[in-house]
């Protein structure tokens, strides 16, 4: 996944001493990589919109008729709220070792202050926060790296962008097209 620089520049923190708030910064070989609050900006959005979702009444969930990517350009059914919900924890299951993902469960899935994290795993203040940093910039970089449809550009996700194999990624209306009109022509009497 290649970042560009309108892809982090709204994400990075501007007095952030690496990247000066441009979002990328130089890496190894003179390649430009996001920079580490460029990645805890990515997880910090997809963490506010699962919080959004799971916060929000099941009487509000809507249906969304998608398309589906292939040959036969099938659609389908979706819950969006319910999906993103599902990805954003079996991603953070996946991208995350056992101590990673216990720091994870208890602070961010289950609300708890970095007091009770301490004091339930026995770590002090300064290395549960690094943990923290850490899950952030993992989880961050997963969720906008995900193949063949990531996470991270929220508004790709629930507004059922499809990505061809070969070509970039274009957008699909939420609607099937209307069918095109048929112009009938009707014969013209001439006045006298």
């Amino acid at each position: 996944m290649q970042w560009t620089r309108s892809d982090t520049l709204v994400l990075a923190l501007e007095p952030c001493a690496h990247c000066a708030g441009e979002g990328l910064r130089e890496g190894r070989r003179g390649k430009s990589v996001p920079c580490n609050c460029t990645l805890r900006g990515v997880f910090r959005a997809c963490y506010k919109r699962f919080r959004y979702c799971v916060t929000q009444e099941k009487s509000m969930s809507r249906v969304s008729l998608e398309y589906t990517a292939g040959r036969d350009r099938r659609m389908s059914y979706g819950r969006k709220d319910e999906e993103y919900c599902a990805d954003f924890y079996l991603v953070s299951k996946r991208h995350l070792d056992e101590f990673e993902f216990k720091v994870f469960k208890y602070h961010f899935l289950l609300g708890a202050d970095w007091k009770l994290c301490c004091r339930k795993m026995g770590l002090d203040r300064g290395n549960f926060f690094h943990a923290v940093y850490r899950i952030e910039q993992k989880l961050g970089r997963a969720f906008r790296e995900l193949k063949p449809y990531g996470l991270y550009p929220l508004d790709e996700y629930f507004t059922g962008t499809t990505h061809s194999m070969d070509r970039a990624a274009k957008v699909e209306p939420s609607q099937p097209p209307a069918p095109p009109r048929i112009r009938l022509r009707i014969p013209l009497r001439k006045c006298a």
